[in-house]
């Protein structure tokens, strides 16, 4: 698929409202800029049959814990999801159709899969954006998350909230609000920070653009993805698109913290273009 079809048909579903958006499918469409020969509509089918496969263990009546054991004793145990601990930024964890393949991912696309083959047993699962590590919670469930990273374990408030202190350097405090839910677009929107940060410190100027490019089509009105895709204009020579971009981060922030170095770019740029 040509990347402007693919940044149009993102742009579509993420204005939709918030509980209708697709979060396979433009998980999948994020993919298809990496693989432009991309089946979106295979790779929902591969959802679907993975959902197949654990119904048939299923009746109508089990209860929710039970439902999702069954769910995660065939994804963990049976099929050998697990995450990528070796190579965590391996950008190949972040891309749904490749951890579908694969069976390797980090948090939070190890818990896509798992809502995505959940929403097509009817079970209500919902993302739980914990700092640093992503969950997954039963509607019908109280005090109750699954790790998907860790081979679908579950684990009380309490385990989460020593987990997080654990993992955390010098001072701690817990907010209630770790374990809330995240909307559908706060759920893309942090694959594709993961994807943008990953490529911004490979260099990789032209895919962190393009994950910048997401980003923007789910809030266009980000300040920050405005200046820092300038910056990569910068970096790539398209001199006018970076100074329009930086001069709009300047004139929604101007009081942020890297408003000066902007402003020397903004006046390089003014002092190119004019020459």
């Amino acid at each position: 698929m040509d990347k402007n079809y693919i940044l149009k048909n993102f742009e579509d579903i993420a204005q939709l409202p918030d509980r209708e958006i697709d979060l396979a499918r433009a998980a999948f469409l994020i993919a298809s800029s990496e693989y432009p020969t991309l089946n979106v509509e295979r790779e929902l089918f591969m959802l679907q049959r993975l959902a197949g496969d654990v119904s048939s263990k299923l009746m109508e009546e089990d209860e929710p814990l039970f439902t999702m054991n069954t769910l995660s004793e065939h994804l963990f145990d049976d099929l050998g999801f697990k995450g990528d601990s070796e190579n965590y930024y391996d950008p190949r964890n972040s891309y749904l159709n490749d951890v579908v393949s694969r069976k390797h991912g980090i948090p939070i696309t190890l818990s896509l899969v798992y809502i995505e083959v959940g929403r097509r047993l009817r079970m209500p699962l919902e993302g739980i954006g914990m700092p640093g590590h992503f969950l997954v919670r039963h509607q019908e469930i109280d005090d109750l998350f699954v790790d998907p990273f860790n081979g679908g374990i579950l684990l009380s408030t309490e385990e989460c909230k020593q987990r997080l202190k654990d993992s955390v350097r010098g001072s701690f405090h817990w907010d209630p609000k770790f374990l809330q839910p995240v909307t559908n677009r706060e759920f893309l929107a942090r694959i594709i920070r993961n994807l943008k940060s990953i490529y911004l410190r490979k260099r990789d100027h032209a895919r962190a653009l393009t994950m910048i490019e997401f980003a923007l089509a789910l809030d266009p009105n980000s300040a920050s993805d405005r200046r820092d895709r300038g910056i990569i204009h910068y970096h790539l020579g398209n001199s006018a698109e970076a100074l329009n971009d930086l001069q709009y981060y300047l004139d929604s922030s101007p009081h942020g913290h890297d408003t000066e170095g902007v402003h020397q770019l903004v006046s390089e740029l003014r002092s190119f273009l004019d020459d």
